[in-house]
């Protein structure tokens, strides 16, 4: 088992690297055609309404499903079960695809007063495109949860990947005929792609039976834990969605570079916080359905332990080299320079919501898997009013930079307001071994950070490829140098899971 569990998670890991490379390449596709124009803005902002949708079927479906189908296994139900989650969730795809697409013309011109003519018609069409997708998002949502179920982490990455590759196919080859439109007709393209790679796996297996019929008692059942819980992913992304109005506001480009700063920055936390919390979520799982409290603890504070010893030193690399990534990533075509310096002025204000964030994932998979979802929904709810507040008194003080400012601030709370509930609802994790191992990781990170700021200044006129090799990968070292030295137990724990 715990072979096969090692196995999958190399797997998950790196389908999961290549599906945010591949990631940064569409984003690289829309920079080179759009830079920073009202185009990108109109369809960075009318992404975020539809995807709030889509996160709300992708992570909230695998949150909600995997400990749900783990029980009905245990009870010889695993099937049925799957069957009813999967024919309930076309039905509301159906209703909410059906909803976006009516309400896009009216919510676009509320949302985003400030776009000209030509970019709300932009972002309308482009909220319409994206809506109609969420119809097969829901189908793929359910069958991903599945896989991750059965420790088959890589396969949902993998149809994921589908879906951001024929968006970067439809934006080369029909985006200087049809604009922002090819990009979003490339992702419902690979909504359809994804969902059959997916049947052309379950078919064989007979898994999915359409005659059966709803039991509505069961379905009902597991939507009032699946409700708050993907209510709760979606607080980022509705978090995401005001950055986009207030961003609006201010002159072009700085929706894009919002945008931008944001997905560059979360990087990090997109490989290692997912990775980590999506590999420790099945075992979760397992250590309460046999009521193992202990182990369930100690899988929780592993997780915080080794994401914040890979984190951190990845936080404080990029701070040091943003103006360098952004440049080699999106400097060429319609992305300017000045467009590179605003991004990455916005970029370094991201960086706090990363950290915490990041940290939210382990702790978010905590509640699920105790099935108190509604509590982190409520903290989450909070989240989204102080965000607000905290936008409207930063942007008049510092401008489009209290927009990340503001982002980072109520991640800490948030996070913060998270773990303490959370330390409570669990009767305490060990608090004391937690703050010792991350005491060691920090001074690791800052002495890391001290090397690297005395010879930094010598490699300043190399070009942006060597700076950030020659400070990436010396810095890795001297990181994990500095980690064995001070004894940090979760390097231990991360190694000794490689080896095996």
């Amino acid at each position: 088992m715990k072979s096969k569990l090692g196995i999958a998670s190399i797997l998950f890991f790196i389908a999961t690297i290549f599906l945010k490379v591949s990631g940064l390449i569409r984003d690289m596709v829309i920079a080179y055609y759009f830079g920073d124009s009202y185009i990108a803005d109109a369809y960075l902002a009318a992404f975020v309404i539809p995807n709030m949708i889509i996160l709300f079927f992708n992570t909230g479906m695998k949150n909600a499903f995997v400990p749900s189908y783990i029980e009905a296994k245990h009870q010889n139900k695993g099937k049925h079960h799957l069957n009813q989650v999967f024919r309930s969730s076309i039905i509301i795809s159906v209703v909410l695809s059906a909803l976006g697409v009516i309400f896009a013309k009216f919510y676009v011109p509320i949302l985003f007063p400030e776009f000209n003519e030509h970019g709300q018609e932009i972002a309308i069409f482009v909220s319409i495109i994206l809506f109609i997708a969420v119809v097969f998002v829901g189908m793929n949502s359910v069958l991903e949860a599945f896989f991750d179920s059965e420790n088959k982490f890589s396969l949902s990455i993998v149809s994921q990947i589908i879906v951001v590759l024929s968006t970067i196919v439809g934006a080369l080859l029909f985006a200087n005929k049809i604009g922002a439109y090819s990009l979003a007709l490339g992702y419902l393209v690979g909504t359809i792609l994804s969902l059959l790679f997916k049947f052309v796996l379950v078919f064989p297996r007979k898994l999915l039976k359409f005659r059966v019929p709803l039991q509505w008692g069961e379905i009902k059942q597991f939507y009032l834990i699946f409700i708050p819980v993907a209510l709760t992913v979606a607080i980022g992304q509705i978090n995401l969605t005001v950055d986009n109005i207030f961003a609006s506001y201010f002159e072009t480009g700085v929706v894009t570079y919002i945008n931008y700063a944001k997905d560059l920055v979360h990087f990090p936390q997109a490989i290692f916080g997912v990775v980590i919390g999506t590999i420790i979520f099945p075992t979760l799982s397992h250590a309460m359905a046999e009521k193992n409290i202990p182990g369930f603890k100690i899988g929780i504070e592993r997780g915080l332990t080794t994401l914040y010893l890979i984190l951190l030193p990845s936080i404080v690399g990029m701070m040091i080299l943003m103006p360098n990534i952004i440049e080699l990533l999106y400097e060429r075509g319609q992305f300017s320079h000045e467009a590179t310096l605003g991004t990455a002025k916005v970029a370094y204000y991201y960086f706090g919501s990363v950290l915490f964030f990041s940290l939210h994932n382990v702790i978010t998979k905590g509640f699920y898997t105790v099935k108190k979802g509604h509590l982190i929904l409520t903290i989450g709810s909070l989240s989204v009013l102080l965000n607000i507040i905290l936008n409207f008194v930063f942007t008049k003080f510092f401008g489009y930079i209290g927009i990340p400012l503001a982002s980072s601030v109520t991640a800490m709370l948030y996070v913060g307001g998270s773990f303490v509930v959370f330390n409570k609802l669990v009767n305490g994790l060990n608090l004391k071994h937690i703050s010792f191992e991350y005491l060691k990781i920090t001074i690791a990170v800052i002495l890391m950070g001290g090397v690297i700021y005395v010879y930094k200044p010598y490699i300043d006129h190399l070009p942006s490829l060597l700076q950030i090799a020659f400070v990436a990968i010396p810095g890795a070292i001297i990181y994990f140098v500095f980690v064995y030295i001070l004894k940090v137990g979760s390097l231990r724990f991360l190694l000794n899971n490689m080896k095996k």
